[in-house]
Protein backbone atom coordinates (compact mmCIF):
# COMPACT_ATOMS: atom_id res chain seq x y z
CA UNK A 1 0.00 0.00 0.00
CA UNK A 2 1.27 3.73 -0.93
CA UNK A 3 0.61 6.30 1.40
CA UNK A 4 -0.81 8.94 -0.70
CA UNK A 5 0.39 12.66 0.40
CA UNK A 6 -1.90 15.63 0.74
CA UNK A 7 -0.76 17.76 -2.24
CA UNK A 8 -0.91 20.65 -3.71
CA UNK A 9 -1.40 22.73 -0.35
CA UNK A 10 -3.87 25.78 -0.15
CA UNK A 11 -3.54 28.26 2.37
CA UNK A 12 -4.79 27.21 5.60
CA UNK A 13 -8.06 28.37 7.43
CA UNK A 14 -7.75 29.78 10.47
CA UNK A 15 -7.29 27.75 13.47
CA UNK A 16 -7.54 24.14 11.35
CA UNK A 17 -3.98 23.60 12.00
CA UNK A 18 -1.64 25.27 15.50
CA UNK A 19 1.10 24.57 17.13
CA UNK A 20 -0.11 23.46 20.69
CA UNK A 21 1.26 22.84 23.98
CA UNK A 22 -0.28 19.61 25.78
CA UNK A 23 1.23 18.85 28.94
CA UNK A 24 4.40 20.57 29.03
CA UNK A 25 4.39 18.78 25.41
CA UNK A 26 4.46 20.26 22.24
CA UNK A 27 1.84 19.09 19.78
CA UNK A 28 -0.06 20.46 16.92
CA UNK A 29 -4.16 20.64 16.97
CA UNK A 30 -6.24 19.78 14.04
CA UNK A 31 -9.50 21.08 13.93
CA UNK A 32 -12.65 20.90 11.57
CA UNK A 33 -15.03 23.11 13.34
CA UNK A 34 -16.30 19.43 14.89
CA UNK A 35 -13.51 17.77 16.65
CA UNK A 36 -10.29 18.95 17.46
CA UNK A 37 -7.30 15.86 17.54
CA UNK A 38 -4.03 17.32 19.36
CA UNK A 39 -0.89 14.60 18.34
CA UNK A 40 2.28 14.99 20.27
CA UNK A 41 5.25 15.73 17.90
CA UNK A 42 7.48 13.82 19.98
CA UNK A 43 6.09 9.98 19.63
CA UNK A 44 3.04 11.09 17.48
CA UNK A 45 0.47 10.26 20.90
CA UNK A 46 -3.12 11.08 20.15
CA UNK A 47 -3.17 13.01 23.28
CA UNK A 48 -6.90 14.87 23.40
CA UNK A 49 -9.76 14.36 20.79
CA UNK A 50 -13.03 16.69 22.25
CA UNK A 51 -16.20 17.75 20.55
CA UNK A 52 -15.65 21.78 20.02
CA UNK A 53 -19.60 22.23 20.78
CA UNK A 54 -18.98 20.28 24.69
CA UNK A 55 -18.59 22.92 27.02
CA UNK A 56 -16.89 20.26 29.32
CA UNK A 57 -14.22 19.25 26.69
CA UNK A 58 -14.15 15.62 27.64
CA UNK A 59 -11.47 13.82 25.96
CA UNK A 60 -12.08 9.93 25.88
CA UNK A 61 -7.52 9.88 25.54
CA UNK A 62 -5.31 8.52 28.56
CA UNK A 63 -3.55 11.32 30.42
CA UNK A 64 -1.08 9.32 32.92
CA UNK A 65 0.21 13.08 33.78
CA UNK A 66 -2.17 14.23 34.64
CA UNK A 67 -3.59 11.59 36.70
CA UNK A 68 -0.16 11.34 38.51
CA UNK A 69 -0.24 15.18 39.31
CA UNK A 70 -3.68 14.85 40.91
CA UNK A 71 -3.06 11.84 42.87
CA UNK A 72 0.62 13.57 43.93
CA UNK A 73 2.34 11.03 42.16
CA UNK A 74 5.17 11.11 39.69
CA UNK A 75 4.26 10.35 36.14
CA UNK A 76 4.88 6.81 35.55
CA UNK A 77 4.64 6.07 31.75
CA UNK A 78 6.75 8.79 30.16
CA UNK A 79 5.75 10.30 26.61
CA UNK A 80 3.07 7.35 26.40
CA UNK A 81 -0.29 8.86 26.29
CA UNK A 82 -3.73 8.58 24.86
CA UNK A 83 -3.45 6.67 21.91
CA UNK A 84 0.48 5.95 20.47
CA UNK A 85 1.66 3.48 18.06
CA UNK A 86 3.99 0.43 18.79
CA UNK A 87 6.20 -0.19 16.00
CA UNK A 88 8.60 -2.02 15.29
CA UNK A 89 7.77 -3.71 18.68
CA UNK A 90 5.01 -4.70 21.37
CA UNK A 91 6.36 -5.62 24.54
CA UNK A 92 8.95 -6.65 26.30
CA UNK A 93 12.68 -6.80 24.58
CA UNK A 94 15.18 -9.71 24.70
CA UNK A 95 18.21 -9.19 26.70
CA UNK A 96 20.43 -8.89 23.51
CA UNK A 97 18.01 -6.79 22.10
CA UNK A 98 18.16 -3.81 25.61
CA UNK A 99 21.85 -4.18 24.94
CA UNK A 100 21.96 -3.21 21.15
CA UNK A 101 19.68 0.32 22.39
CA UNK A 102 15.83 -1.27 21.62
CA UNK A 103 13.40 -1.03 24.12
CA UNK A 104 9.92 -1.97 24.75
CA UNK A 105 7.03 -1.29 22.51
CA UNK A 106 8.93 -0.01 19.84
CA UNK A 107 11.01 3.26 18.71
CA UNK A 108 8.05 4.92 16.99
CA UNK A 109 6.43 6.17 19.97
CA UNK A 110 10.18 7.49 21.58
CA UNK A 111 11.50 9.90 18.74
CA UNK A 112 10.68 13.42 17.88
CA UNK A 113 8.19 12.87 14.44
CA UNK A 114 9.25 15.64 11.52
CA UNK A 115 6.03 17.01 9.78
CA UNK A 116 6.80 16.46 5.82
CA UNK A 117 3.96 17.88 4.67
CA UNK A 118 0.70 19.71 6.08
CA UNK A 119 -2.57 22.44 4.74
CA UNK A 120 -5.81 21.71 2.95
CA UNK A 121 -6.94 20.08 -0.02
CA UNK A 122 -10.03 21.16 -0.87
CA UNK A 123 -12.40 20.55 2.37
CA UNK A 124 -10.22 18.12 4.16
CA UNK A 125 -7.02 19.14 6.56
CA UNK A 126 -4.18 17.07 6.73
CA UNK A 127 -0.79 16.40 8.60
CA UNK A 128 1.83 13.89 7.53
CA UNK A 129 4.61 12.82 10.25
CA UNK A 130 7.41 10.77 9.36
CA UNK A 131 9.90 9.25 12.09
CA UNK A 132 13.28 7.33 11.53
CA UNK A 133 13.75 4.10 13.31
CA UNK A 134 17.47 4.08 14.02
CA UNK A 135 17.84 0.04 15.31
CA UNK A 136 15.18 -1.55 13.13
CA UNK A 137 16.52 0.29 10.58
CA UNK A 138 13.08 1.42 9.19
CA UNK A 139 10.88 4.57 8.47
CA UNK A 140 7.57 5.26 10.07
CA UNK A 141 5.56 7.66 8.17
CA UNK A 142 2.05 9.01 9.16
CA UNK A 143 -0.80 10.86 7.70
CA UNK A 144 -3.70 11.92 9.62
CA UNK A 145 -6.80 13.75 7.88
CA UNK A 146 -10.24 15.44 9.09
CA UNK A 147 -12.99 16.60 6.22
CA UNK A 148 -14.75 19.24 7.09
CA UNK A 149 -17.80 18.75 9.13
CA UNK A 150 -17.42 15.22 10.08
CA UNK A 151 -16.70 13.79 13.52
CA UNK A 152 -13.87 11.48 11.81
CA UNK A 153 -10.13 11.43 11.87
CA UNK A 154 -8.92 9.19 8.86
CA UNK A 155 -5.30 7.42 9.96
CA UNK A 156 -3.27 6.23 7.25
CA UNK A 157 0.42 4.92 8.02
CA UNK A 158 3.48 3.15 6.07
CA UNK A 159 6.54 1.15 7.15
CA UNK A 160 9.72 1.24 5.23
CA UNK A 161 12.53 -1.41 5.72
CA UNK A 162 15.86 0.08 4.34
CA UNK A 163 17.03 -3.84 4.90
CA UNK A 164 17.76 -6.38 2.56
CA UNK A 165 16.08 -9.67 3.84
CA UNK A 166 12.34 -10.10 4.69
CA UNK A 167 11.31 -9.62 8.79
CA UNK A 168 8.37 -10.47 11.17
CA UNK A 169 7.41 -7.26 13.18
CA UNK A 170 4.91 -6.40 15.15
CA UNK A 171 3.16 -3.92 14.94
CA UNK A 172 0.11 -2.19 17.37
CA UNK A 173 -1.97 1.38 17.89
CA UNK A 174 -1.84 1.23 21.17
CA UNK A 175 -5.29 3.53 21.61
CA UNK A 176 -6.19 3.94 25.21
CA UNK A 177 -9.00 5.46 27.11
CA UNK A 178 -8.68 7.00 30.20
CA UNK A 179 -10.46 8.32 33.44
CA UNK A 180 -12.65 10.78 34.15
CA UNK A 181 -13.90 9.15 30.75
CA UNK A 182 -13.21 5.98 31.57
CA UNK A 183 -15.67 5.65 35.02
CA UNK A 184 -16.45 2.30 36.98
CA UNK A 185 -19.93 1.31 36.00
CA UNK A 186 -20.44 3.99 33.71
CA UNK A 187 -18.08 3.28 30.56
CA UNK A 188 -18.21 0.02 28.58
CA UNK A 189 -16.53 -1.46 25.65
CA UNK A 190 -18.13 -3.52 23.12
CA UNK A 191 -16.15 -4.82 19.72
CA UNK A 192 -16.65 -7.04 16.91
CA UNK A 193 -14.40 -9.94 18.73
CA UNK A 194 -15.41 -13.83 19.52
CA UNK A 195 -12.93 -15.62 20.84
CA UNK A 196 -10.49 -14.29 23.24
CA UNK A 197 -7.47 -15.94 25.27
CA UNK A 198 -6.09 -14.34 28.64
CA UNK A 199 -2.73 -13.05 28.40
CA UNK A 200 -0.16 -16.08 29.67
CA UNK A 201 1.32 -14.55 33.58
CA UNK A 202 3.25 -16.35 36.10
CA UNK A 203 3.95 -13.63 39.12
CA UNK A 204 2.17 -10.41 37.55
CA UNK A 205 0.29 -8.75 37.72
CA UNK A 206 -0.56 -9.51 41.60
CA UNK A 207 -4.02 -7.67 41.59
CA UNK A 208 -5.16 -10.00 38.65
CA UNK A 209 -8.42 -11.08 38.28
CA UNK A 210 -8.40 -13.13 35.90
CA UNK A 211 -7.21 -16.74 35.34
CA UNK A 212 -4.10 -17.03 33.24
CA UNK A 213 -4.16 -18.38 29.74
CA UNK A 214 -7.73 -19.38 29.52
CA UNK A 215 -9.38 -19.34 26.56
CA UNK A 216 -13.00 -17.57 26.78
CA UNK A 217 -15.45 -15.46 24.56
CA UNK A 218 -16.50 -11.97 25.12
CA UNK A 219 -17.44 -10.16 27.20
CA UNK A 220 -17.60 -12.95 29.84
CA UNK A 221 -14.10 -13.77 30.99
CA UNK A 222 -13.10 -16.55 33.81
CA UNK A 223 -12.17 -15.14 36.90
CA UNK A 224 -9.43 -16.81 39.31
CA UNK A 225 -12.32 -17.34 42.53
CA UNK A 226 -14.71 -19.19 39.90
CA UNK A 227 -17.10 -17.66 38.01
CA UNK A 228 -17.10 -15.00 34.92
CA UNK A 229 -16.63 -11.22 35.05
CA UNK A 230 -18.05 -9.26 31.93
CA UNK A 231 -15.10 -6.78 30.81
CA UNK A 232 -17.18 -4.63 29.16
CA UNK A 233 -17.48 -1.93 32.32
CA UNK A 234 -14.97 -1.17 34.73
CA UNK A 235 -15.94 -2.99 37.93
CA UNK A 236 -17.45 -1.07 40.72
CA UNK A 237 -14.63 -1.13 42.95
CA UNK A 238 -11.99 -1.18 40.58
CA UNK A 239 -8.76 -2.69 42.15
CA UNK A 240 -7.00 -5.03 39.23
CA UNK A 241 -4.76 -5.20 36.23
CA UNK A 242 -5.81 -7.54 33.69
CA UNK A 243 -4.72 -8.42 29.88
CA UNK A 244 -6.61 -10.39 26.97
CA UNK A 245 -6.01 -10.81 23.48
CA UNK A 246 -9.30 -11.29 21.23
CA UNK A 247 -9.21 -12.38 17.44
CA UNK A 248 -11.43 -9.53 15.31
CA UNK A 249 -14.14 -11.23 13.54
CA UNK A 250 -12.49 -12.92 10.50
CA UNK A 251 -15.84 -12.68 8.57
CA UNK A 252 -15.65 -9.12 8.55
CA UNK A 253 -13.89 -6.52 6.31
CA UNK A 254 -13.66 -3.68 8.29
CA UNK A 255 -14.08 -4.73 12.19
CA UNK A 256 -14.34 -2.12 15.29
CA UNK A 257 -14.01 -1.45 18.68
CA UNK A 258 -15.98 1.38 20.76
CA UNK A 259 -16.32 2.99 24.06
CA UNK A 260 -19.18 4.29 24.82
CA UNK A 261 -19.64 7.12 28.65
CA UNK A 262 -23.53 5.84 29.14
CA UNK A 263 -24.21 8.96 31.42
CA UNK A 264 -23.09 11.05 29.27
CA UNK A 265 -23.91 9.99 25.97
CA UNK A 266 -21.04 10.34 24.20
CA UNK A 267 -19.51 7.28 22.33
CA UNK A 268 -15.42 7.09 21.05
CA UNK A 269 -14.49 4.25 18.26
CA UNK A 270 -12.24 3.05 15.90
CA UNK A 271 -13.02 1.32 11.96
CA UNK A 272 -10.21 -0.26 11.46
CA UNK A 273 -9.09 -2.99 8.42
CA UNK A 274 -8.95 -6.13 9.67
CA UNK A 275 -6.38 -8.09 7.51
CA UNK A 276 -3.87 -5.54 8.61
CA UNK A 277 -5.11 -5.40 12.69
CA UNK A 278 -6.71 -8.64 13.46
CA UNK A 279 -5.92 -9.01 16.90
CA UNK A 280 -7.63 -6.73 19.78
CA UNK A 281 -5.91 -6.56 22.89
CA UNK A 282 -7.46 -5.12 26.42
CA UNK A 283 -5.09 -3.92 28.89
CA UNK A 284 -7.22 -2.97 31.86
CA UNK A 285 -5.40 -1.31 34.52
CA UNK A 286 -8.14 -0.40 37.39
CA UNK A 287 -6.78 0.89 40.15
CA UNK A 288 -7.57 2.12 43.46
CA UNK A 289 -7.66 5.34 42.95
CA UNK A 290 -9.79 5.54 40.09
CA UNK A 291 -6.78 6.83 37.90
CA UNK A 292 -7.80 4.21 35.11
CA UNK A 293 -6.54 3.58 31.82
CA UNK A 294 -8.02 0.45 29.52
CA UNK A 295 -6.16 -0.48 26.78
CA UNK A 296 -7.71 -0.81 23.12
CA UNK A 297 -5.21 -1.72 21.01
CA UNK A 298 -5.57 -3.20 17.59
CA UNK A 299 -2.67 -4.73 16.04
CA UNK A 300 -0.71 -7.68 14.67
CA UNK A 301 0.13 -9.92 17.76
CA UNK A 302 -2.60 -11.40 20.41
CA UNK A 303 -0.01 -10.37 23.33
CA UNK A 304 2.54 -7.63 24.28
CA UNK A 305 5.01 -9.70 24.22
CA UNK A 306 9.16 -9.77 22.47
CA UNK A 307 9.33 -10.04 18.57
CA UNK A 308 10.84 -14.13 19.34
CA UNK A 309 7.67 -14.83 21.44
CA UNK A 310 5.44 -13.60 18.88
CA UNK A 311 7.15 -15.79 16.24
CA UNK A 312 7.62 -19.16 18.82
CA UNK A 313 4.33 -18.69 19.07
CA UNK A 314 3.33 -18.69 15.42
CA UNK A 315 -0.48 -18.68 15.42
CA UNK A 316 -3.09 -18.47 18.14
CA UNK A 317 -6.61 -19.49 17.12
CA UNK A 318 -5.44 -19.93 13.26
CA UNK A 319 -4.41 -16.35 13.27
CA UNK A 320 -0.71 -15.17 12.56
CA UNK A 321 0.87 -13.30 15.71
CA UNK A 322 2.68 -11.13 13.16
CA UNK A 323 2.98 -9.38 9.87
CA UNK A 324 5.74 -9.50 7.12
CA UNK A 325 7.75 -6.59 6.27
CA UNK A 326 9.37 -7.85 2.65
CA UNK A 327 12.81 -6.47 1.78
CA UNK A 328 13.08 -3.48 1.26
CA UNK A 329 9.58 -3.01 1.10
CA UNK A 330 6.73 -0.66 2.19
CA UNK A 331 3.43 -2.39 3.93
CA UNK A 332 0.61 0.14 5.26
CA UNK A 333 -2.39 0.40 7.31
CA UNK A 334 -5.56 2.25 7.41
CA UNK A 335 -8.06 2.94 10.61
CA UNK A 336 -10.09 5.74 11.01
CA UNK A 337 -11.53 7.24 14.76
CA UNK A 338 -14.34 9.12 15.72
CA UNK A 339 -16.02 10.34 18.60
CA UNK A 340 -20.04 11.10 18.75
CA UNK A 341 -22.81 11.77 21.11
CA UNK A 342 -25.64 9.43 21.19
CA UNK A 343 -29.39 9.42 21.69
CA UNK A 344 -31.34 8.85 25.21
CA UNK A 345 -31.26 4.99 25.50
CA UNK A 346 -28.29 4.15 23.38
CA UNK A 347 -26.78 1.61 25.76
CA UNK A 348 -24.26 -0.80 23.73
CA UNK A 349 -22.64 -0.91 20.36
CA UNK A 350 -23.75 -3.94 18.31
CA UNK A 351 -22.66 -2.78 14.68
CA UNK A 352 -20.43 -0.14 13.16
CA UNK A 353 -19.71 0.00 9.50
CA UNK A 354 -19.25 2.57 6.71
CA UNK A 355 -21.48 2.83 3.62
CA UNK A 356 -22.76 5.01 1.33
CA UNK A 357 -20.15 7.87 2.96
CA UNK A 358 -21.70 7.81 6.11
CA UNK A 359 -20.77 5.51 9.51
CA UNK A 360 -23.78 3.54 10.71
CA UNK A 361 -23.31 2.61 14.76
CA UNK A 362 -26.31 0.34 16.34
CA UNK A 363 -27.70 -0.77 19.40
CA UNK A 364 -30.03 -2.92 18.15
CA UNK A 365 -31.32 -3.75 21.13
CA UNK A 366 -32.86 -0.67 21.41
CA UNK A 367 -33.42 0.10 17.58
CA UNK A 368 -31.40 3.04 18.40
CA UNK A 369 -28.36 4.24 15.45
CA UNK A 370 -25.96 6.69 15.02
CA UNK A 371 -25.46 8.42 11.85
CA UNK A 372 -21.93 9.96 11.04
CA UNK A 373 -20.77 11.60 8.00
CA UNK A 374 -17.74 9.16 6.50
CA UNK A 375 -16.57 10.50 3.36
CA UNK A 376 -13.91 9.01 3.06
CA UNK A 377 -13.95 5.19 2.64
CA UNK A 378 -11.71 2.80 4.00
Amino acid sequence: MKLRLLLPFAALPLLAQRPVTFEERSGIALDNGKIELITLSKGGAFASLVLKDDPDKLSPMWNPVRGAREAGDPPRFGDSLGHFVCVDGFGPTSREEQAAGFQGHGEAHRYPWEIVEQGRRGNETGVTFRVKLPVVQETFTRKLELVDGEQVVYVESELESHLGFDRPINWAEHGTIGSPFLAPEKTVVDASVGRCETRPHTKMPPNRRLVSEKEFTYPMAPLEKGGLANLRAVPAKPDSMDHTGCLLDPARRLVFVTALRTDKKMLFGYLIRREEYPWLQEWMNYSKNLNLARGLEFGTQPFDVSRRQTVEMGKLFGQSAFRWLPAKSKIGTRFLMFYTRVPDGFLQVDDVRQEGGKLIVEDRKSGKKVELAASKPL
